[in-house]
């Protein structure tokens, strides 16, 4: 029966997911899966539990439905509802979905179950290193938002809101979240992914900075 579930469900993000940009589309949920079921199995966490909240975190991301964060918690709720999915498993996997996000600040109030650990560390994992490089420079031609501009300085420790709504460039992304996304890992296999990720990104920023800056 779980089988059947997420079969169900990879078809379900596939189907959904194919109107966003390639940097939020099913292969980033793809390797969101792949990297949650592997720190999963070290973890001893509900695979089960995991595996729908990979496949379903991003089903409806708030950026491209006016930041409305309530749309993907409910897709994902009435999908897992008409496959007979427990109340339980959909609590926690609603849970993660709604609290996944970067910005969130209720989930530290709380303890985090493992499963939403995982999910959010194969998340954060896949917005970083290489793979998270080309996606920032995606979303942000789909933003028709400029690479970088010296005029305009990265927007640090301001509030979700703000984080949501202010204009920026390519590069200050990276200063105002993918630089700290090392530190804010949960589980001890996502930071040593993370590190090397980090440190790739700080090699590519240089490379960056002096072609920029025209130095030969």
């Amino acid at each position: 029966m779980n089988v059947q579930i997420i079969q169900s469900a990879i078809d379900f993000a596939k189907k959904e997911l194919i109107k966003y940009d390639s940097g939020h589309d099913w292969y980033h949920t793809y390797r969101v899966w792949s990297i949650s079921k592997q720190i999963a199995k070290k973890e001893k966490a509900d695979m089960f539990v995991v595996e729908l909240a990979a496949l379903l975190h991003d089903i409806a991301d708030a950026k491209f439905h006016n930041g409305d964060e309530e749309i993907g918690p409910i897709m994902a709720s009435t999908f897992l509802k008409k496959n007979n999915v427990s109340s339980k498993i959909i609590e926690q996997v609603v849970f993660i979905i709604r609290n996944i996000s970067f910005k969130s600040k209720e989930i530290e109030k709380i303890e985090k179950p493992i499963e939403f650990q995982i999910v959010q560390d194969a998340d954060r994992l896949d917005a970083i290193g290489a793979i998270g490089i080309a996606r920032v420079f995606a979303y942000g031609g789909f933003r028709n938002q400029k690479i970088f501009d010296p005029e305009i300085p990265p927007a640090l420790n301001i509030t979700k809101e703000e984080y949501k709504n202010h204009t920026s460039t390519s590069i200050n992304h990276f200063y105002e979240k993918l630089l700290k996304l090392k530190d804010l890992m949960n589980t001890e296999t996502g930071r040593a992914l993370a590190l090397k990720r980090h440190k790739f990104m700080e090699k590519y920023l240089e490379q960056f900075f002096e072609e920029w800056n025209c130095i030969i």
